[in-house]
This record gives structure tokens, C-alpha cells and sequence, in this order.
């Protein structure tokens, strides 16, 4: 798929790097950050999304900056001028990612997923924009639409698990999933560096069955 155009070529993001965001949990020894797919880290071993923060809250829309702008307006143009340009309107969700447009992004990335729906890493930060929304439960159902197509995907596995516990206070469904990913990768950390293990060890010493 080509670029929607040229002066765009430096902004294309990869599945390695990682997008943290703000831990907000007052036991304080769990890492509620949640990852995204598009934007990676090389220091931690999990590979795939974006995170999301224990917090469901993010910084909202700053005003954008003039190279900013001028993006946008050359990824609506490239969305209209080729709609079913699958990249432009991933790239486009991204864009509205990171500047916190969370509802713009979502619409970006389900047209991008209308249009392939086969990309598990995309799923995966439509779920992160959905729980910054706000929806939790829809946020779920991305992580699982991901790990329908890539059930070994650890970032959907991470962050399911940070929605699990955060927001929908089902511990033991949080675990499963934390496990499912230790099971895949038993060297998982956290964006702080903290094991994957370690930290359903300290989950379920709090929440003792």
C-alpha cells in the first residue's frame, strides 16, 4: 500500500515501539499502564500495542502545532482522495491517537479495520482509544477481536488484563489473561521494568480467593 504522500514518509509508525501512559493505581504496586501496538519500546520484552493506564483518564486535546496541522489536513486529503487506503486511514488513527482525539480515533481505525480487518495490532489500539472513551467493554471486545486472529498477541493480552482489573474489577479474568501472556512470553515486563509474573504474584496476594 503506498503512502498517502510523500511529505508523510517520516511519520509512519512501527509495531515496536512503545506509548505509556500515566500509572494511577493507590495500592501502588501494580503497573496499570496499557501499550499500543503501533508505538513500541525496545526495553521491554512485550511486542505488539499500546498499554493502557491503570487510570482510564489521558490528558485531552492539545492544540496542535503547525507541522501538526499540517499533517492532519495531508491524511484527510489522502483518506479522501483514496478512501479505501487502508494506511492513510490507519495513519490517520494514529495521528488522532496521539494528539488524545479518542472518539476521531476510533472512527479512523474501525474504517481502517472495515477495510482489513486482519491486522490484530490495529485492534488492539482501537481498544486502548475505546477505553480512554470511556468503554471499557468495547475496549474488551478489540483486545479479543485481536486475539481471535493472534491468540499468542501480547500487548492485547497485557492490556486486557489492565482493563479487566481496573475497570471492570474482575480479578481472576485479569489474571487469566496475565497468565495466557507469562505462558507466551514468561519474560513479559511492565513499561517500568517490572515482571509480568512478579506482578500476578502481588495481585494475588492482595486478592486472596
Amino acid at each position: 500500500m503506498p503512502e498517502p504522500t510523500k511529505s508523510l514518509s517520516g511519520y509512519v509508525k512501527t509495531s515496536n515501539m512503545y506509548l505509556t501512559v500515566m500509572v494511577a493505581l493507590a495500592v501502588g504496586f501494580l503497573c496499570g499502564v496499557i501499550f499500543s501496538s503501533y508505538r513500541a519500546s525496545n526495553l521491554a520484552p512485550v511486542q505488539g500495542s499500546v498499554a493502557v493506564s491503570g487510570n482510564a483518564g489521558a490528558p485531552g486535546p492539545q492544540p496542535l502545532t503547525q507541522e501538526q496541522s499540517q499533517t492532519l489536513s495531508a491524511l484527510i486529503q489522502a483518506t479522501k482522495t483514496t478512501p479505501d487506503n487502508v494506511n492513510a486511514w490507519t495513519q490517520l488513527g494514529h495521528f488522532y491517537f496521539d494528539t488524545e482525539q479518542h472518539e476521531k480515533a476510533i472512527q479512523a481505525y474501525e474504517k481502517s479495520l472495515e477495510l482489513d480487518g486482519s491486522r490484530p495490532d490495529v485492534w488492539t489500539d482501537l481498544g486502548v482509544m475505546y477505553r480512554r472513551a470511556g468503554n471499557p467493554t468495547q475496549a474488551v471486545k478489540c483486545f479479543d477481536r485481536a486475539l481471535a486472529i493472534n491468540s499468542r498477541h501480547e500487548v492485547a493480552l497485557f492490556n486486557k488484563g489492565v482493563v479487566l482489573l481496573h475497570d471492570m474489577n474482575d480479578t481472576q479474568a485479569a489474571l487469566k489473561a496475565w497468565e495466557k501472556l507469562v505462558e507466551v512470553n514468561p519474560k513479559a515486563q511492565t513499561p517500568t521494568g517490572q515482571s509480568v509474573k512478579s506482578m500476578i504474584d502481588q495481585v494475588i496476594k492482595g486478592n486472596p480467593s
